[in-house]
């Protein structure tokens, strides 16, 4: 039997949510903008690819995170490109890329499949990872871990207590009267498209030199980019709930190995498949709220209101619609 540790266990689904956490952050601010990157899938595959050779090639690690943010930056610019400036149709180009950034990691990347190459190692923070159950849970982990438990917050902090954040919420809620407001709505979508992909090409670059290092087909990221998707939906456009839902996704994702260990008798794939429609049964939930008569219903209930605003979501009232000037 698995033994059976909870501080361990807390800190593998911290650790195995950091790349989901990276891209979820950079798709809630890329879609906060009012534009659709659906090029996430295949971003990640690529700029994992990316990292992992360039890293094994310069032998260095640095320069394979730069491969990765350079990769996921320059994907979602040419999406953001399409459709904001040549006013072609967002999710067609999102799709589009995602296949061909994918088909585009595997042939390039082929020469590099199955061999060794360099991975982060853990950084221990000084003193605090002497703390009970905390030192172990919070400060032991590799250095992508900390970055992604640290822009959950930035990112709050930027979009709902800074001005530059409130300029980025009127751009997705209004880009004509952010227009009117001196704000350059089509210059604003294109920066946090490029700053949405950097955090996307982060987090390939995560998954093979931190979370599953190594390249090949496949490797272990297929999927993710969908998923941080239907997390931005989930979390309602907010970076905190979105990275909760990442790390609900990821608890998925270790409690499948424990059932794996107690139920011998069901195959494996079973576990290692069930966390994608647990998500999008917890995303149908979630669809629940946005019925007007169940929202009735639970206006009328002290205990259900406050849930209901807790789960309920809404789009930016621009998404998907970029402004053109007359």
């Amino acid at each position: 039997m698995i033994d059976f540790d909870f501080s361990i266990i807390v800190a593998g689904v911290i650790a195995g949510a950091a790349p989901i956490v990276l891209a979820t952050i950079g798709e809630t601010l890329t879609e906060k903008s009012g534009m659709i990157n659906l090029s996430l899938d295949g971003s990640i595959l690529l700029a994992a690819m990316a990292a992992f050779a360039t890293a094994l090639k310069l032998e260095s690690l640095a320069a394979g995170f730069a491969a990765g943010a350079l990769v996921g930056a320059s994907v979602a610019a040419l999406v953001a490109v399409f459709g904001i400036f040549l006013r072609q149709n967002q999710v067609a180009v999102g799709f589009v890329m995602t296949l061909m950034t994918r088909d585009l990691a595997y042939f390039i990347g082929n020469p590099h499949s199955r061999i060794q190459g360099l991975q982060t190692a853990p950084m221990p923070v000084p003193w605090f990872e002497q703390l009970p159950f905390a030192g172990v849970v919070f400060f032991s982990h590799h250095l992508p871990v900390y970055l992604s438990i640290g822009l959950t917050g930035i990112c709050w902090w930027y979009i709902y207590r800074t001005a530059p954040g409130l300029k980025l919420q009127a751009v997705g809620e209004n880009p004509k009267a952010a227009y009117a407001r001196g704000i350059n709505p089509r210059r604003a979508q294109l920066l946090y498209a490029v700053c949405g992909g950097i955090l996307v090409g982060l987090a390939g670059a995560t998954f093979s030199l931190c979370t599953k290092p190594g390249w090949g087909r496949p490797q272990g990221a297929e999927g993710i980019g969908w998923i941080a998707l239907a997390l931005v939906i989930f979390g309602g456009w907010h970076p905190v709930k979105a990275a909760a839902g990442a790390y609900l996704f990821s608890s998925l994702q270790v409690l499948g190995i424990f059932f794996q260990e107690w139920l011998p008798s069901i195959p494996s794939q079973v576990f290692q498949v069930a966390p994608f429609p647990l998500m999008i049964f917890t995303l149908l939930i979630m669809s629940f709220g946005q019925n007007p008569s169940i929202r009735r219903r639970a206006e009328k209930r002290k205990w259900a209101a406050p849930l209901l605003r807790l789960f309920s979501s809404s789009a930016p009232a621009a998404l998907g619609r970029p402004y053109h000037p007359d």
